[in-house]
């Protein structure tokens, strides 16, 4: 599925984040990818993404996860999501209410900062996955489009993780 375009770089680094996927357990400190790679789905753009996973599940929900790359001298703002995965994506973001961490809908997306990065990790910013239609498998590849502010897209694909860290629950109910 890889277009010609690609340079042999793009492709190894690909291949060495798929390896390197295989079986390890992502943390809120390592990521799989060396940094600054580019999925291939995305070499080019102005915003990228690093690492993207999704938390393996059977059904209900899920959350996406990753780091968003900013290579412009702007600040680009996420504002919408959508996978075949999941009729219904929201961009959330964690926080303290009433003494309590909960997860809602980040107003105005996540702002990713000029020639900057934002992290998408359990515990805090993630892409929401409701109403998954289909399980969520260890090594799944997932598609997803996040659009930007200006209307432009950002295709890449996500693998399936098993993860059970940040005592997260991305079930209907939980932290909503």
């Amino acid at each position: 599925m890889f277009s010609h375009r690609f340079s042999r770089h793009v492709l190894i680094l690909a291949a060495v984040a798929a390896l390197g996927a295989c079986g390890s357990q992502p943390t809120a400190q390592t990521t799989t990818a060396p940094t600054g790679a580019a999925t291939p789905a995305a070499a080019g753009s102005a915003l990228t993404i690093t690492d993207p996973w999704v938390k393996t599940t059977k059904m209900g929900m899920t959350a996406a996860f990753g780091t968003l790359v900013n290579t412009t001298d702007a600040d680009i703002a996420v504002v919408a999501g959508t996978s075949p995965l999941s009729p219904k994506i929201e961009l959330h973001e964690v926080v303290e209410s009433g003494g309590k961490m909960v997860m809602r809908p980040k107003e105005g997306g996540f702002v990713v900062p000029a020639r900057g990065t934002h992290e998408l990790r359990p515990g805090g910013d993630h892409i929401m996955l409701m109403g998954v239609t289909e399980e969520v498998k260890p090594g799944a590849r997932i598609p997803f489009t996040l659009t930007v502010k200006d209307g432009s897209p950002l295709e890449f694909t996500a693998v399936g993780k098993d993860f059970a860290g940040a005592k997260e629950d991305y079930q209907h109910g939980a932290g909503h």
